[in-house]
C-alpha cells in the first residue's frame, strides 16, 4: 500500500475510533436522558437544558477549543520534528488552561443568578449552574490533555475518555437527579412554589457533569504518565536549531484560540439566544413559564439528544481532521488534503443523511421507545420531521468549519458565522412574530443558519485549495437511498406494529432500513470498493457485499 493510501486509511481509522467512541457515547448519554426525563418532567429538563447551555457557552470562552488549538500547534512542530517546541505549546496551554478556567468557573458560580434571570427568563436554573461551575476549570485541564494525543494523531486516549465520561455522568446523573428532586419537593412545600422539584432535580442531574469530567481528567492525566517516556526520548533526538520562547508560544496560542472561540462561540450561541427570544416572545403572546419550557424541553431534550446522536460522526472526524490537514498543509501537499477533505464530507453524508432520513419517517416510534411521553408526541414527530434537513447541514457545516481551521483559515468561520447568525436571528424573529410558527421557527432558522455556514465553507475552501465538492456519490446518491429507505423502514414499522409493540417493531425497521440503506448505497454505486477499505474492518465488509453479488 502506497503512502499517500496508508495516510487516507489512517486518518480514516483514527476519525472512525473517534466516531464510534463518541456514538458510543451518544447512545449511553440519550439512554441516561429517557430516566431523567422521566423524574425530572419537561419543565425540569428545561431548568437542565439553559443550565448546560449556558456552561456550554461559557466553556467555549474559557477552554472548549484548546484541544483544537492545542492538536493544531502541536501538529505543526511534530511535523516539523520540533519536539522540545512542541513539548512547550502543551506546557503553556496547560498553564493557560487552569488560570482560564479558574476565573471563568469562579465568575459563573458567583453570576449564575444574573445569567439564569435576565438573560434566560428562567431563573431557577440558577442551581444547577452553580452546581456544574466546576466543571469548566476541569474541562479545561482534560481538554489540553485530548489536544496533545490529537496533536500526535493518536485519538484512542480521547475516545476511551469519552466513553468512560458519559457512563459516570449517567449513573450519577439519574441518581443525584432524583435525589435532589425530592429535596426540591421538600422545598416547594414550605416556600409554596412547585418548580422548586424540577429545579433542584436539574441541579442533581448537572453534578453528573461534574464528576464525569473529574473521572476523565484523571484517565487523561493516567494515559499522560504512561506515553511520557515515549515522547521524552522524541525530545532528546531533536536536532532542529528552532527554540521557541514561552512568551513566543503564548502570542501563538491566543492569536489561534480567539478565532477559533470566536467562531466557536458565534456557531454554539444561537441555541442560547434562540431560547431567550423564544421565551420573550411567548411570554409576550401569553404563554406561561410553564407551557414554553414544555415545549422547549421537548425540542432539547428528545430532538436535540437524538440529534447529537447524528452530529457525533462530523464532529469527530473534525479533531481528527484538523491535524491531518495542517501535517498536509504545512508540507505543500495540496492533493494530498483535497482527498482527505473529499473523504470526510463524503463519509460524514453517507451516514448523516440515511439518519435524517430515519428520524423523519420513524420519530414518533423513536420518541414513544425511548420517552415514553404521556403527552407532546405529536408535537415531537413534527419535530422531527422538520428538522430532517437541519440534521444534514448541521453535520456538513461542522465539519467544513473544522476543515478550514485545519487549513489555517481560523478568522473564515467565524466571519461565516457571523454572517449566518445574523440572518438566524433576523429570520428567527419574524417567523415567531409575524407567522406564529412557535418551536417550528427556531428550527427553520436553525436550518437557515446552518445552510449558509455550508455555502460560505465551500466557497473559501474551494477558493484557498482549489476544491470543487462531488455531488453525485456524495450527496444525490445517499439521499435517493435514503428516501428509498425510509419509506421501507415505516413500511416495516407499520406491518410489525399491528403484531408487536412499539419497541420490537422499532428495533427491527431500523435494523431493516440500515440493511437497506448499505445494500442500496453499494447497488448505486455510491460507495466504491477503495472507500469500503478504508474503513475499519473494511476487508470484512467488502467481502460480504462481494458474497451478495453486489460487487465483483
Amino acid at each position: 500500500m502506497s503512502q499517500k493510501k496508508r495516510s487516507s486509511k489512517d486518518f480514516l481509522v483514527q476519525g472512525s475510533i473517534l466516531a464510534i467512541a463518541s456514538i458510543i457515547a451518544k447512545i449511553i448519554g440519550m439512554i441516561y436522558r429517557v430516566p431523567l426525563t422521566n423524574i425530572l418532567g419537561d419543565s425540569g429538563n428545561s431548568y437542565y437544558s439553559t443550565a448546560n447551555e449556558i456552561y456550554t457557552i461559557i466553556l467555549m470562552i474559557s477552554s472548549f477549543s484548546l484541544p483544537l488549538a492545542v492538536s493544531r500547534m502541536m501538529a505543526e512542530r511534530i511535523q516539523r520534528g520540533e519536539y522540545r517546541n512542541a513539548n512547550r505549546v502543551f506546557l503553556c496551554a496547560m498553564r493557560f488552561a487552569v488560570m482560564a478556567g479558574a476565573v471563568m468557573a469562579l465568575l459563573t458560580w458567583l453570576l449564575a443568578g444574573v445569567f439564569t434571570k435576565y438573560v434566560m427568563n428562567f431563573e431557577l436554573a440558577k442551581y444547577g449552574l452553580r452546581v456544574i461551575a466546576p466543571a469548566i476549570l476541569i474541562f479545561a485541564i482534560t481538554g489540553t490533555f485530548r489536544g496533545y494525543f490529537q496533536g500526535f494523531g493518536s485519538m484512542e486516549p480521547t475516545a476511551v475518555s469519552q466513553v468512560i465520561e458519559q457512563i459516570v455522568n449517567a449513573i450519577v446523573s439519574v441518581v443525584c437527579a432524583g435525589l435532589m428532586f425530592q429535596y426540591g419537593l421538600r422545598m416547594a412545600a414550605s416556600t409554596g412554589n412547585d418548580m422548586m422539584g424540577p429545579a433542584w432535580g436539574a441541579a442533581g442531574g448537572t453534578f453528573g457533569t461534574v464528576a464525569s469530567v473529574t473521572v476523565a481528567m484523571i484517565f487523561m492525566m493516567i494515559m499522560y504518565v504512561r506515553n511520557r517516556s515515549s515522547f521524552e526520548r522524541k525530545m532528546k533526538n531533536d536536532r532542529s536549531s528552532r527554540r521557541e520562547s514561552s512568551r513566543q508560544i503564548y502570542r501563538i496560542l491566543i492569536a489561534t484560540i480567539l478565532p477559533i472561540v470566536l467562531s466557536t462561540l458565534i456557531y454554539n450561541i444561537s441555541t442560547v439566544i434562540d431560547q431567550g427570544i423564544f421565551n420573550a416572545v411567548l411570554k409576550g403572546q401569553g404563554y406561561s413559564e410553564d407551557q414554553y419550557s414544555v415545549i422547549w424541553g421537548i425540542y432539547t431534550g428528545k430532538f436535540r439528544v437524538l440529534m447529537n446522536v447524528v452530529l457525533s460522526l462530523a464532529s469527530s472526524l473534525g479533531p481528527a481532521i484538523v491535524p491531518s490537514m495542517t501535517a498536509a498543509v504545512s508540507a505543500g501537499n495540496r492533493k494530498e488534503a483535497r482527498e482527505k477533505i473529499s473523504l470526510a464530507i463524503r463519509f460524514t453524508m453517507i451516514f448523516s443523511i440515511p439518519c435524517a432520513f430515519g428520524l423523519a419517517a420513524l420519530g414518533g416510534p423513536v420518541i414513544t421507545m425511548l420517552f415514553h411521553p404521556s403527552s407532546g408526541l405529536p408535537l415531537s414527530i413534527g419535530i422531527m420531521q422538520a428538522g430532517a434537513p437541519m440534521v444534514i447541514l448541521y453535520a456538513l457545516s461542522t465539519l467544513t468549519t473544522a476543515i478550514l481551521q485545519g487549513m489555517g483559515k481560523l478568522k473564515q468561520p467565524m466571519i461565516h458565522n457571523a454572517i449566518a447568525l445574523g440572518v438566524h436571528l433576523l429570520a428567527l424573529v419574524v417567523m415567531l412574530r409575524s407567522f406564529n410558527l412557535n418551536i417550528y421557527a427556531v428550527i427553520l432558522a436553525n436550518t437557515l443558519f446552518a445552510l449558509i455556514v455550508c455555502v460560505l465553507n465551500a466557497f473559501s475552501i474551494g477558493r484557498t485549495i482549489g476544491y470543487r465538492q462531488e455531488v453525485l456519490r456524495t450527496f444525490f446518491i445517499p439521499i435517493v437511498v435514503s428516501a428509498i429507505m425510509a419509506f421501507a423502514a415505516y413500511i416495516v414499522y407499520s406491518v410489525l406494529h399491528l403484531l408487536f409493540g412499539v419497541t420490537i417493531s422499532t428495533i427491527i425497521a431500523i435494523l431493516a432500513g440500515a440493511f437497506i440503506y448499505a445494500v442500496g448505497l453499494v447497488a448505486f454505486r455510491g460507495i466504491t470498493p477503495e472507500e469500503i477499505l478504508s474503513l475499519p474492518k473494511g476487508t470484512v465488509i467488502l467481502r460480504f457485499f462481494t458474497r451478495l453479488g453486489l460487487i465483483r
